[in-house]
């Protein structure tokens, strides 16, 4: 499994960071969208991490639900 981290924004209105991560699972990518609470200074590495762990939560989900990128 590896993990991307796209397009990651600041949004002031909810004081939380947004973006979106890419999993690759085999032969098949998995996007989702997440959202880290925080201040606009939050460590760089620090979100990473907790972006990265939600989103693998996320792809933990029974795959009836998942969605998928071809």
């Amino acid at each position: 499994m590896s993990v991307e981290i796209k397009d990651i924004w600041y949004n002031p209105a909810n004081s939380a960071f947004e973006g979106r991560i890419d999993i690759q699972r085999g032969d098949q990518s998995f996007r989702y969208p997440c959202a880290v609470e925080g201040p606009i200074d939050m460590p760089h590495a620090e979100l990473r991490r907790q972006m990265e762990s939600q989103a693998k939560r996320m792809s933990d989900t029974p795959p009836s639900v998942f969605s998928y990128l071809q």
